[in-house]
């Protein structure tokens, strides 16, 4: 099948043909994130009768920004940390707010099994009680996934959307028993080793590799306080039950229902969603999407690339018809 030889060639383009990271990749700054009180910030409440925990910046100075938002949502494996270097850059301008998913990080498992629409109205839901009537979605993998089916269910809320190496395609076609298997056992010695290892394999380059070379094109490349705020996410609960929505769940035949512009970020060698789903997300979607590609760039965009990623975030925030112009090592639709 295609999207098996895709995966296979970005396997090989990520795992050995690596031509070394340029001196773009990685430009986080750690300072941008360190700086902010997240304690103050981070919340917990009832959403669906679980707790759930959530970063929830509040209103801007000047009172705007208390009905629309800029919503992150992480992916498969994730937790809100992982958009640690996108959240300082607009808090200025926007009342953010980044979640747990039910089931990761710091959020309780849901009282129904894990489920794309239950994870949809979880976050319409929390939006709700926050008094947020509309926002800017953005979501990496799952949570792109999820932010695309908020868009189709609850529409009014979602004014942009953003979907950074979103799954909800490919995924589809995956075998699902052996994955869901082989899941199942990885999760709890993923939990046990992180637990007690997560500092090691923060500080020491080639463990940061063997952790993340699937996600991240060049794991070493990331700093030590990033990775280990990313290796948080690891061995939790929601995993295998997430894992199981992912592949059973399609709408591919209702994405030209979404009506409000979107913006497809993907890397090009993503070994996790292969590069060929960018193209097919704006064409199901149609007119009102746009996709662009970061070369030399994996599965987290948004870590690995986090300046090119917020400009082109931005400028899509204020409306600019074609949100890549002006960014560089971007391949555009």
């Amino acid at each position: 099948m295609p999207h098996v030889r895709e995966q296979i060639v970005a396997t090989v383009q990520n795992g050995l043909l690596r031509p070394g990271a340029d001196a773009t990749y990685a430009d986080g700054d750690d300072h941008s994130w360190m700086g902010v009180d997240w304690p103050s910030l981070t919340r917990a409440r009832l959403v669906a009768g679980r707790r759930m925990n959530y970063v929830d910046t509040g209103p801007v100075a000047d009172g705007s920004g208390g009905e629309s938002a800029l919503v992150f949502i992480h992916g498969l494996g994730g937790i809100w940390q992982n958009w640690l270097l996108n959240i300082p850059p607009f808090m200025d301008t926007h009342r953010i707010v980044a979640m747990d998913l039910p089931g990761f990080g710091g959020s309780e498992l849901p009282a129904d099994p894990i489920s794309i629409q239950g994870y949809a109205k979880v976050v319409d839901e929390l939006l709700d009680q926050l008094g947020i009537d509309r926002g800017v979605v953005v979501g990496n993998s799952m949570g792109g996934f999820v932010g695309a089916e908020l868009a189709l269910a609850f529409s009014t809320r979602v004014d942009k959307l953003v979907l950074v190496s979103a799954a909800g395609l490919s995924i589809e076609y995956q075998r699902r028993e052996p994955l869901l298997s082989a899941a199942r056992v990885w999760q709890p010695v993923n939990a046990r080793l992180f637990a007690n290892r997560r500092e090691l394999f923060a500080r020491r380059p080639r463990l940061r590799r063997a952790a993340l070379q699937t996600i991240v094109r060049y794991p070493e490349k990331l700093s030590g306080p990033l990775t280990w705020e990313m290796l948080r996410g690891q061995g939790k609960p929601g995993f295998v039950g997430a894992l199981d929505a992912l592949m059973s769940y399609s709408f591919r035949e209702r994405l030209r229902e979404i009506e409000m512009p979107v913006l497809i970020v993907w890397g090009r060698n993503d070994m996790l969603v292969p590069v060929s789903d960018a193209e097919r997300f704006e064409q199901l979607i149609g007119p009102n999407a746009r996709k662009v590609v970061f070369d030399d760039t994996g599965h987290v965009p948004m870590i690995e690339r986090p300046s090119r990623f917020n400009e082109l975030l931005r400028g899509f925030l204020e409306g600019d018809p074609r949100p890549e112009v002006g960014v560089t090592g971007v391949q555009a639709g």
